[in-house]
């Protein structure tokens, strides 16, 4: 059981089952709805919600119901476009690693720097997306390469958009060790 606040109330949630089927015993659904995603079959629930307020001047902040940080976008913070490209690097570094560990693969440490090319009309969509992988430590040079492709040609979402968009995204990778 746990206590979500919400609108300046309390709820007490507890939730039972297994291989998929959750079930709420305590408290209010909508409530859990609103504050946690409900994991089916592992899977999180499909819809995400946010909110971006401007702050000041040429300034927003973006956050993400449920979640503990905020975002300052525009004048002063990062621009959505670039903060997209940082969305695609963390996305797919976060698949390199858990890949390369359940390959139990001795990874120490990874960077993933991007760079990307937007077109000149709008709306000015990248037209080209580079990444490159450093990998720290004595990782297997085939697995390294597996997990990027893995990552890039099957998990990885937010890339997944990037390409959708017409772009072109390529990548590289080089072991440290």
């Amino acid at each position: 059981m746990f206590n979500v606040y919400l609108k300046g109330h309390v709820h007490s949630l507890d939730f039972h089952g297994s291989k998929g089927r959750k079930y709420i015993t305590r408290g209010s659904q909508k409530a859990f709805k609103k504050i946690m995603p409900v994991y089916v079959g592992g899977r999180m629930s499909d819809e995400i919600r946010g909110k971006v307020e401007w702050f000041k001047d040429m300034q927003f902040i973006g956050r993400i119901e449920g979640d503990k940080c905020s975002v300052i976008l525009g004048e002063g913070g990062i621009s959505p476009m670039k903060l997209l490209l940082l969305s695609v690097a963390g996305c797919t570094a976060y698949d390199v690693v858990m890949i390369l560990q359940k390959m139990r693969e001795p990874i120490k440490g990874l960077e993933v720097e991007i760079s990307g090319e937007r077109r000149e009309e709008h709306p000015r969509i990248y037209k080209r997306v580079n990444l490159h992988y450093k990998i720290y430590g004595d990782v297997d040079e085939e697995k390294a390469e597996r997990a990027i492709k893995l990552s890039q040609d099957k998990y990885c979402s937010a890339s997944a958009h990037v390409k959708l968009s017409g772009a072109d995204v390529t990548y590289s990778c080089e072991i440290i060790r």
